[in-house]
């Protein structure tokens, strides 16, 4: 795994959206970037709600013909990213392939410098929230 010139997020209380947009953003301009801590990343809303609405879209499809559906927290934040770039044309598929997520932090990581994002912090949020961990658990992820 490369570290040298990639950037370490630790996406500890982070919300979703907002970290992806960035990362996002980042990933086009040439950086190489790798979070970790996913399962702690915040969705901001109701969770019943945001449950409701995504057993309803888990629905939708073929199990062996698609689309897929991910529950894993580290899935739910590449598809995320995913959604926000241009991965259908070679310079999107680029960088997605340098973004790398983690549930947790590996052993490699540990110790190494971590960066959190300002912009992205839920420490302002005054509406409901709760973790993607919670939210992966509710859609069916069994908590590896």
């Amino acid at each position: 795994m490369v570290t040298e010139q990639a950037t370490i997020i630790n996406a500890e209380g982070l919300i979703l959206g907002r970290m992806a947009s960035i990362i996002a953003k980042r990933l086009l301009n040439g950086e190489t970037i790798i979070v970790v801590n996913a399962e702690k990343a915040v969705i901001s809303g109701k969770k019943q709600s945001k449950v409701r609405e995504a057993k309803d879209f888990l629905e939708v499809g073929h199990p062996r013909k698609g689309p897929f559906h991910y529950r894993r927290p580290d899935r739910i934040i590449r598809k995320t990213v995913r959604g926000m770039l241009p991965y259908k044309q070679p310079k999107g598929k680029q960088a997605f392939k340098r973004l790398k997520v983690f549930i947790g932090i590996p052993d490699e990581l540990r110790g190494l410098e971590m960066n959190t994002l300002e912009e992205a912090t839920s420490k302002k949020l005054t509406c409901p929230h709760f973790t993607l961990a919670e939210f992966a658990k509710e859609i069916g992820w069994s908590g590896e």
